[in-house]
């Protein structure tokens, strides 16, 4: 562990955290709050939600949220005008997202005798007036059980296919996929089955996400159809292996990027992260497929 790097990556999350604060109604948009961390785009997602435990996405709506639990508590302001400041469109749904995380509507809130409340969370960051926030706590949970390898790849070109939609249906570009490169006797035993995920689904819209299935081919394949080429260029990688359902992925990259990472003394680089699908999820039961997640480093 190398606390001078934890503490560096303490510092730009913090300033991003601030900058939420003090612009919550302002629309944040990603690639702002990467500057502000000096991460790339494609990382800062997962980082933000490793180190923290939220989205970017849920964390600012909880902060709206108590911003106005406590303007119900302390102003006459109506509770229609309290909604749109939220960035609510209807004070229908203001209402809905307000009882589920204080479980009373806010006129129940507002009229009740109970003192301002804030439910707990992993990293202990609350709405602040002005945005006067000095620390935060950084999540550490399974950090010391995590195994991580750093891994030299060498450039792998591959034949993919682009699947644009939500990553849990992607089923049917694999199966489209697979079949065609095995028509052409390009399936074998030193075959290799990736993913390329560039999107995050907490941030880009359902229909926007992009994930490229792939798998390893030689020099002499050429493009066709909708098979395409790429190569995945050579540098080096954290890796850590996930065992269990796809749909958990996203919990193995949440501690890789936003536990290991900050305390391994490495920087990201800015290219897609891989994973590397070990097991045929056609013959074998979700808890025990094999996953290698692949997070790529800028080099020493």
């Amino acid at each position: 562990m190398k606390e001078t790097t934890l503490q560096d990556y303490k510092e730009r999350m913090l300033r991003v955290l601030i900058h939420i604060q003090q612009r919550l109604d302002d629309d944040l948009p990603l690639e702002e709050l990467a500057r502000i961390a000096f991460f790339s785009p494609f990382h800062f997602h997962r980082v933000f939600r490793g180190m923290i435990g939220e989205s970017v996405k849920s964390h600012v709506r909880r902060l709206r949220l108590e911003r106005a639990a406590m303007r119900l508590k302390s102003s006459a302001v109506s509770i229609t005008t309290i909604a749109f400041d939220a960035r609510y469109e209807a004070p229908e749904a203001f209402t809905r997202a307000f009882r589920a995380m204080y479980g009373e509507s806010p006129s129940e809130y507002r009229s009740g005798r109970n003192p301002l409340s804030r439910k707990p969370t992993p990293s202990g960051v609350h709405f602040q007036e002005k945005g006067s926030l000095k620390n935060f706590n950084p999540l550490n949970s399974g950090v010391e059980t995590m195994e991580v390898t750093i891994k030299k790849l060498e450039p792998m070109r591959v034949a993919f296919m682009r699947h644009v939609g939500p990553y849990s249906e992607c089923g049917p570009t694999w199966d489209r996929f697979v079949p065609k490169l095995g028509k052409l006797g390009l399936l074998g035993p030193d075959t290799m089955f990736l993913g390329i995920c560039y999107d995050d689904p907490e941030i880009t819209p359902p229909d926007k996400i992009r994930y490229d299935v792939c798998v390893t081919v030689d020099e002499d394949f050429k493009p066709e159809d909708d098979l395409g080429v790429q190569v995945i260029p050579a540098g080096e990688y954290a890796m850590t292996t996930h065992i269990g359902p796809f749909e958990k992925l996203g919990v193995t990259w949440a501690k890789l990027m936003g536990e290991w990472l900050p305390r391994s003394g490495r920087e990201l680089r800015q290219a897609p992260c891989l994973e590397i699908y070990l097991t045929d999820p056609e013959n074998t039961d979700p808890e025990d497929l094999i996953t290698d997640i692949y997070a790529p480093l800028t080099e020493r």
